[in-house]
């Protein structure tokens, strides 16, 4: 799908590729500057997480025909060694995030 500009006209697949990085550039500054929201948390209510993330990136670089390293597309997503993000930022899941991130895997089920 492209997307037209208020003036009527379609972006060019260059544009639109510009802009796509802008956004995805846009919400990895968001998941830095919110670095309170767990993986978890991500995971049960948007279905994806950080770590998602990294692994689409992983993903998307082999079918060009790169061979991205997870670890160096992680520190890309959490904009440090992913080691280092889950000692200073993560924090144990509780008994309720667990309740329901298990429901939530259970509800994709029923799909």
């Amino acid at each position: 799908m492209s997307v037209a500009t208020n003036q009527g006209t379609k972006l060019d697949e260059r544009e639109e590729v510009e802009l796509e990085a802008a956004v995805l550039r846009r919400l990895l500054a968001h998941f830095d500057e919110r670095k309170d929201v767990q993986n978890i948390e991500l995971m049960t209510l948007a279905g994806f997480c950080r770590n998602c993330l990294s692994k689409w990136f992983v993903e998307a670089a082999r079918e060009k025909g790169i061979e991205v390293d997870l670890a160096s597309a992680r520190e890309k997503i959490y904009g440090m060694p992913y080691e280092e993000w889950k000692d200073r930022h993560q924090q144990p899941a509780t008994p309720d995030q667990l309740r329901r991130f298990e429901a939530a895997e259970q509800a994709k089920l029923k799909l």
